[in-house]
């Protein structure tokens, strides 16, 4: 649209740009998610690594096709009726919030990775059966 229309050149990039952030929210969590690698990783660990690392990459997804659709066709519309520019705006934030979702559920899964639940079970586990059997 910017051939046609010069005028609604950064108008037009609102929504590449906002699909950036997506990739942004990806990169944040494999950072994090690569400082807490230890050679030997128990398995709880492992586990929720992964599945902070899908959630943050699915919902990203998610919010990529939605960015894709309604800037395809946000763009299309403002270039045709200028007054279309601060609904689409509107529904690119619904969209980008998708994926600040997965970012958010990736956080509170990271930080529950670093806690050994094993100890605590164990130590669960002892106090129930020493109480029944002593």
């Amino acid at each position: 649209m910017a051939v046609l229309r010069p005028d609604l050149m950064m108008k037009c990039a609102i929504p590449v740009v906002m699909a950036g952030i997506i990739g942004i929210y990806g990169l944040v969590v494999s950072v994090l998610i690569s400082g807490n690698l230890a050679s030997p990783m128990p398995l709880y660990t492992g586990f929720i690594q992964l599945g902070a690392g899908l959630s943050v990459g699915l919902a990203g997804l998610a919010a990529g096709f939605a960015i894709g659709i309604v800037g395809d066709a946000g763009v299309r519309g403002t270039a045709q009726q200028p007054r279309l520019f601060v609904g689409m705006i509107l529904i690119l934030i619904f969209a980008e919030v998708l994926g600040l979702y997965g970012l958010i559920v990736a956080l509170i899964l990271n930080t529950n990775s670093a806690v050994d639940y094993t100890v605590r079970l164990r130590l669960r586990l002892h106090l129930c059966f020493s109480f029944w059997f002593h």
